[in-house]
């Protein structure tokens, strides 16, 4: 009740605050907040939000097999657990490149009418994204692959093995360039740190999740059971899904902050 009151606008005799020098103080317990705390709060829990967006993000999307998964895999069979480290250095570049043309390009030249368009057309990769990985759960676990990265000829070096397997992948490219610009730009509208904050909780899923595929298949073992793949894509699709069905709800909102 205080704190819809603390949104809506101050009330006047409300026990809950009171103006004093043209600002609104909550009382909460024994604690005393004025509104530059609460804005700190509510700017901490929008880095924390675009953290765990961008962990999500990345989570989701290392848990599908796909040519970078192959490549660690082959490669850590021969150069050991070090490989995931290597292979994500190069794909972080190649992230980085897009960050840059993201941020450096769109938000300059992005009118509101566009950033609605974005914002429906990544709420829409979004929400099939999440229904894929929810799909692809079904058959989670039943691919043998160590037997099937071992069948590569990988002559390149893991860097660039990172770097390769990102640029040239066609679902990187597209992802990027609708939901994932759509998430960039609207972390943009939030500030820097909270573009930072999506970045770094994406690079923690991407370095944690190829370090952990490298150091399993090194020593031959399985990084999880097939039980819990299933289940990890099931929770990361549904959260994908949310993520898009909101996009599209609120792609409005994204014109009127532009």
């Amino acid at each position: 009740m205080c704190i819809g009151h603390l949104i809506t606008g101050f009330h006047s005799g409300d026990p809950c605050s009171f103006s004093r020098n043209g600002s609104i103080t909550l009382y909460i317990t024994q604690g005393i907040f004025t509104t530059s705390d609460l804005v700190l709060v509510i700017f901490i829990i929008e880095l924390i939000k675009a953290l765990l967006l961008g962990f999500t993000v990345g989570i989701s999307a290392a848990l599908i097999p796909g040519p970078m998964m192959f490549a660690t895999i082959g490669i850590s069979l021969k150069k050991g657990w070090k490989t995931g480290l290597y292979v994500f250095s190069g794909h972080a570049l190649a992230e980085l490149g897009i960050f840059l043309l993201i941020l450096l390009g769109a938000v300059s030249i992005i009118g509101k009418s566009m950033m609605s368009y974005i914002a429906i057309m990544g709420g829409m990769v979004m929400l099939l994204f999440g229904v894929v990985l929810m799909k692809s759960a079904k058959g989670a676990g039943t691919t043998d692959f160590a037997a099937s990265a071992s069948k590569l000829n990988l002559t390149s070096g893991p860097v660039s093995a990172g770097i390769l397997t990102s640029v040239l992948n066609p679902t990187f490219v597209v992802w990027w360039l609708t939901a994932g610009s759509a998430i960039i730009l609207q972390e943009h509208m939030a500030g820097m740190l909270a573009v930072i904050a999506f970045i770094a909780g994406h690079w923690i899923a991407d370095l944690g999740f190829l370090v952990a595929v490298s150091s399993s298949f090194s020593r031959g073992k399985e990084l999880i059971s097939s039980r819990t793949h299933k289940r990890v894509l099931y929770i990361c699709g549904g959260f994908m899904a949310i993520f898009g069905f909101w996009f599209l709800v609120n792609y409005n909102g994204f014109s009127a902050m532009t």
